[in-house]
């Protein structure tokens, strides 16, 4: 049979021969448009976590500010015009400018405009390099960088007529995408929306009872209060700074980003035309699968995966030299996470179908990817429930363990309530040390063939300097599941079905 890789290769090759791709590759994966200002998400994530590490409630208030008003992603100018405009400016209307320098800067109108507007929101122009992707990245940044923004006063071209204007650089330069927004626009993006809702986010919305739930969990942390949810609340005011920061950090990168990720696989199979290709549509076909990949990985991976990133990508290569599943075969403590490789080839297999307008037949890809995303989620949770019930207490692991049983609890509810509220029993903040480890594992394997979940992709607990799994952490038997192996299979011989069309 052909392999998956093989078979994608040769489609790919064929789709392109006329086409030369201009953007950089994310950890390997060839996005067909433009998603660099996308991809720059993680630097929110990471200048977010470095004020969260300093500890103190003045770099607290820095990283909530991050949260909520971002510093490197979607970045626009809010410029007060010195007269009205007289003509209307339509939304994506060039407009140039100039840095404090008088080098050139180009922009373009975010929204519409009508005539006697007396100001402007001027998003400035991304690059396909994601090196320089864009030049004034100010925000709620402690380091802002303005080389690349208009200068506080001048002139304007606007679709070739100039128009005087002034703004303050450092407090006027903000950005229209950030960490909050992911989970805050979920109801209206995931549930209240055509197409609506999406299978996985209704899970977590009848869960907790919450469409921003997210945004809630990390908002309690960051304020040390109660959650209010349908199910699993905590009570963040148990912890110090430890606590809170990995109920933050982890929060933002995999519970509420990590939603949007599906969130965009979804938004690119309502877009897909069936039949409609490439080339006689536009790029626009596969650009929210290229955000999806974007949002799941980040640019501290590089172009080809071995970076240190701060994302989903970077969670699945950090937990699998626990539980030994690295390696091209998934049975390695060192190499990259073979549940990335996984993802990665259904996401390149993915796009080279929405190339080709077969939408339907990519829902598969979709439904692989978002499946093989939970199983860091489950490793998290298993590693630091093993911790808190058999090391010294611990304030950061407890906290780790809460927010990773968050991150799935959904999931497990919504094949077993039972199984979700063993799990979510011994993780809640405040155990101190109490967690039944066996009960949370067999918990959690209970459910893996519902939630199609392949055991042998999650392992075990493994303690490399032995060379064995921990006592009772082993892994389960392969063949309690099967789902996922079968799902990735399917998807080799859509792969070879493509091959032979093409």
């Amino acid at each position: 049979m052909v392999s998956i890789n093989a078979a994608v290769s040769a489609t790919s090759a064929l789709i392109l021969s006329s086409r030369r791709l201009a953007f950089d590759s994310i950890a390997g994966y060839e996005p067909f448009s433009q998603v660099t200002d996308h991809n720059a998400i993680d630097l929110d994530q990471e200048a977010m976590e470095e004020q969260l590490d300093l500890g103190t409630v003045e770099s607290f208030a820095n990283a909530l500010a991050l949260y909520n008003e971002g510093a490197h992603s979607k970045s626009v100018a809010q410029v007060t015009l010195a007269a009205p405009l007289t003509v209307n400016v339509s939304q994506g209307t060039s407009i140039m400018g100039v840095n404090a320098t008088g080098a050139e800067v180009a922009g373009k109108a975010y929204t519409d405009n009508v005539v006697g507007a007396t100001s402007i929101t001027v998003q400035y122009k991304t690059s396909d390099s994601q090196k320089n992707y864009v030049g004034c990245q100010v925000g709620a940044s402690q380091s802002p960088n303005t080389e690349g923004c208009f200068a506080a006063n001048g002139t304007l071209s606007i679709d070739g007529s100039d128009a005087e204007y002034s703004y303050d650089v450092l407090s006027d330069n903000i950005n229209n995408r950030h960490l909050a927004g992911f989970s805050t626009k979920a109801e209206r993006k995931m549930y209240d929306c055509d197409f609506c809702p999406h299978a996985m986010y209704e899970k977590f919305y009848d869960y907790y009872g919450a469409y921003d739930y997210a945004n809630q969990l990390i908002l309690a942390a960051f304020s040390g209060e109660m959650t209010n949810f349908t199910n699993f609340n905590n009570d963040f005011g148990l912890y110090d700074t430890a606590g809170k920061e990995q109920v933050i950090k982890k929060g933002t990168a995999y519970i509420s980003l990590w939603m949007y990720v599906i969130r965009e696989m979804e938004d690119a199979l309502d877009d897909c035309n069936e039949g409609c290709t490439i080339e006689a549509c536009n790029d626009d076909i596969v650009h929210a699968w290229d955000e999806s990949v974007a949002f799941y990985t980040g640019t501290l991976e590089g172009i080809d995966g071995s970076g240190s990133g701060k994302l989903a990508y970077a969670l699945a290569d950090k937990r699998c030299p626990n539980f030994k599943t690295c390696g091209s075969e998934g049975d390695e403590t060192s190499g990259g996470s073979y549940v990335n490789m996984q993802i990665f080839e259904q996401f390149t297999l993915g796009q080279a179908k929405l190339v080709i307008g077969e939408c339907a037949s990519a829902r598969a890809q979709k439904e692989a990817i978002e499946i093989l995303m939970l199983i860091p989620l489950i490793q998290g949770t298993l590693r630091y429930a093993y911790k808190t019930a058999n090391d010294a207490y611990s304030e950061k692991a407890e906290a780790e363990g809460v927010v990773f049983a968050a991150a799935v609890l959904p999931v497990v509810a919504s094949c077993d309530a039972a199984a979700a509220k063993t799990i979510a029993d011994n993780m809640v903040a405040g155990q101190n040390g109490t967690a039944d480890f066996p009960a949370i594992k067999s918990a959690f394997e209970s459910t893996y063939s519902c939630m199609g979940v392949d055991p042998a992709m999650v392992g075990g607990l493994y303690d490399d300097d032995t060379g064995t799994y921990y006592e009772g952490a082993e892994p389960l038997a392969k063949s309690s599941a099967a789902s996922m192996t079968t799902m990735l299979a399917v998807g080799v011989a859509a792969a070879t079905s493509l091959f032979l069309f093409l």
